[in-house]
């Protein structure tokens, strides 16, 4: 069986991502949801939130699990029995990061490949990043996430405002 890690932050998933993965589970047998446990960023939501929205976006794809993991990504993706690691790119932009990661993974794995998929173009300017900010204004998020993530973010900025209106 040929499997695959497909991993990220994912805080949150978006539909970015999910073009990705749509497209990754067939070409492989299996594709594992890598969330990091440890990253640079500061992420909104918990690890266990993060997963709860990926399994709910992913409960009809019976061939993608989602699991958290700690430590470099070839160490997980060979725990895992993956033939490859999957990176999606949006723009340009991310390329250089991603090569110089590549690189990185097949110097320290030779056996793991890095499979690059363009988003498709309605995607590319999707970032979670982009849409926290843009649900931390209240404004509309649904064209870029799954409704049940929407409804995650209006819930998580909406307690922060509710926190802040009790400091003020």
């Amino acid at each position: 069986m040929r499997t695959a890690i497909y991993p990220g932050t994912f805080d949150p998933v978006t539909n970015g991502h999910l073009d990705i993965l749509i497209r990754a589970k067939e070409l492989f047998d299996g594709v594992t949801i890598a969330i990091a446990a440890d990253s640079n960023k500061t992420p909104l939501f918990t690890l266990g939130e993060r997963m709860e929205l990926l399994l709910e976006a992913t409960n009809d794809m019976p061939n993608v699990s989602v699991r958290v993991f700690e430590g470099l990504t070839v160490k997980f993706a060979r725990q895992c029995g993956a033939v490859a690691i999957l990176r999606g790119l949006r723009a340009l932009s991310d390329f250089e990061y991603e090569f110089q990661l590549a690189l990185m993974n097949k110097k320290i794995a030779p056996d793991i490949e890095t499979i690059f998929l363009m988003t498709q173009s309605e995607f590319s300017f999707i970032s979670s990043s982009a849409i926290k900010l843009v649900a931390s204004l209240h404004a509309e998020v649904s064209d870029f996430v799954p409704p049940h993530v929407e409804k995650a973010l209006i819930t998580k900025y909406a307690s922060f405002r509710t926190d802040s209106d009790v400091e003020d």
